[in-house]
């Protein structure tokens, strides 16, 4: 016998917007209880002497460092575009006003 009755099922369908037979109540609480039971068997797993982790492989970042180094002014970099405007690089418009 499932510990959901058919009318939680019923519930939770109802909250999903699905629309059951009275047979697919019947599977369906019989279902979601094995799930429910293998997920309360997670919790029995003895790992209290295991940490919390995001990851089961230690992960390092690989970026490279940030490094301070020469790049263009605000001037050599709006002389090689196309068209500027105050001081920034002008661009089609691509939205209305509306």
């Amino acid at each position: 016998m499932s510990s959901l009755s058919r009318d939680e099922v019923a519930h939770v369908a109802g909250l999903a917007r699905i629309q059951l037979s009275d047979d697919e109540l019947e599977t369906f609480a019989g279902q979601l209880d094995s799930i429910v039971g293998f997920v309360a068997s997670v919790s029995e797993v003895a790992a209290d002497d295991i940490p919390p982790m995001s990851h089961p492989l230690p992960l390092t970042n690989v970026t490279r460092a940030d490094e301070v180094r020469a790049s263009l002014s605000g001037e050599e970099a709006l002389a090689m575009a196309p068209a500027s405007e105050q001081q920034r690089f002008a661009v089609p418009r691509i939205l209305s006003e509306d």
